[in-house]
């Protein structure tokens, strides 16, 4: 009989024996077997999804995890990260990814494109990373980065302390109605460790953020309207303009300049349950579409975090069922029974911005016309 110390021994050569036939056939024969076994788990591939895939420019993690999965949020669950790779989250324009199977589950390796050389051992390839000189810019983001760019680093929610007590505009050189770049502004109440060059973005109070259940204020949407450069302390303090993405008016706040938020962050379904609604949606319109940003009334304090992917459902309707007992349709119809209809799913949602009681995101997929007011929850 085999001892019980030679057993882990045995296991850990079949998987080593399956990892090298994984990589070696990659989807070869018997894909379908071995993704009957990974769907039982939870985890479905895409209907055809490719045994590699070079990366391109333009591409999303999205838009990748898109072409391997049927849910793109069950990414962290194929993503093999190489430990010999320096920070193997991110991917670059050239890289491959390639489809293996380990004890019947799928996996998702990086082969590194002119980062990497392979050399063969017993017609197994192996992977030798080597140090990228590309820079950090050129790795691929997990959504468009030109579309959110702005909310990752404009976008606020103001409370209202923060309206109460930030520093504000308070007029033009020249009695300039219209603020716009390269103007000199004047600005009032500005405290604290300030100090010429100092960048502050500018921000108009918008509409208030109520919480469609309890009707409490959540916040204030801040409307993003330019960036001006501190050159005079004072009483007020006198700075310019230097970027103009909107009518600045006197009374916009200002608030000190983020830097930049770091878009490499994957997509994966919240740790823990939420069911939320859409507040607003960031241009005003009425029937919300793909890669439109919108505002949701859960955020940090509620679990969420960037990458998060939820759920849109459209609420069912209210009819009156005017058949089930004899009614006349269209005559008698206010005294029908009332029968709610199921919500239907309408969108993918994920979030990419979080505050304490609120978080913005991007609609990556909609279905079904979406709209304020509309269901987000746990996929």
């Amino acid at each position: 009989m085999q001892s019980q110390t030679n057993r882990p021994l045995s296991n850990r050569r079949r998987w080593v024996a399956t990892l090298m036939i994984g990589i070696a056939l990659g989807a070869g024969a018997g894909a379908g077997v071995r993704a009957s076994a990974a769907e039982a788990n939870g985890v479905v591939l895409a209907p055809n999804a490719p045994s590699h895939y070079v990366v391109k420019r333009g591409d999303t993690l999205w838009g990748i995890a898109k072409l391997f999965l049927r849910d793109p949020w069950y990414w962290p669950e194929i993503w093999h990260s190489n430990p010999q790779i320096h920070n193997p989250h991110l991917i670059y324009p050239g890289d491959t990814l390639r489809l293996i199977y380990v004890a019947g589950q799928p996996q998702l390796v990086l082969q590194r494109g002119s980062a990497a050389s392979t050399r063969e051992q017993g017609g197994v390839v192996k992977l030798e990373p080597q140090v990228r000189s590309s820079p950090l810019a050129t790795a691929i983001t997990t959504i468009p980065y030109e579309t959110v760019h702005a909310f990752m680093t404009k976008a606020v929610v103001l409370s209202r302390d923060q309206i109460r007590h930030a520093p504000y505009v308070l007029a033009a050189l020249n009695d300039h109605a219209a603020m716009a770049q390269g103007n000199t502004i004047y600005a009032r109440r500005l405290r604290g460790p300030v100090h010429p060059g100092m960048s502050f973005d500018l921000v108009h109070v918008g509409a208030a953020l109520r919480d469609p259940g309890s009707g409490k204020i959540l916040g204030y949407n801040g409307i993003y309207t330019g960036s001006a450069r501190l050159t005079r302390l004072g009483h007020p303090a006198t700075l310019v303009m230097t970027r103009s993405a909107r009518e600045t008016e006197p009374g916009d706040r200002l608030i000190p300049s983020q830097g930049e938020l770091p878009l490499d962050f994957e997509p994966r379904a919240p740790s823990e349950p939420v069911s939320a609604r859409i507040l607003a949606v960031t241009d005003g319109v009425t029937m919300i579409g793909q890669y439109e940003v919108v505002v949701i009334n859960r955020g940090a304090r509620d679990g969420l975090a960037p990458g998060d992917v939820l759920s849109v459902f459209k609420e069912g309707a209210v009819v009156h069922d005017d058949v089930s007992k004899g009614y006349l349709r269209g005559v008698s119809t206010f005294f029908a029974p009332k029968v709610h209809l199921p919500n239907e799913r309408s969108g993918t949602f994920m979030v990419f911005k979080t505050f304490r009681r609120v978080s913005y995101g991007l609609i990556m997929e909609a279905t079904n016309i979406i709209r304020v007011g509309d269901r987000v929850q746990n996929p």
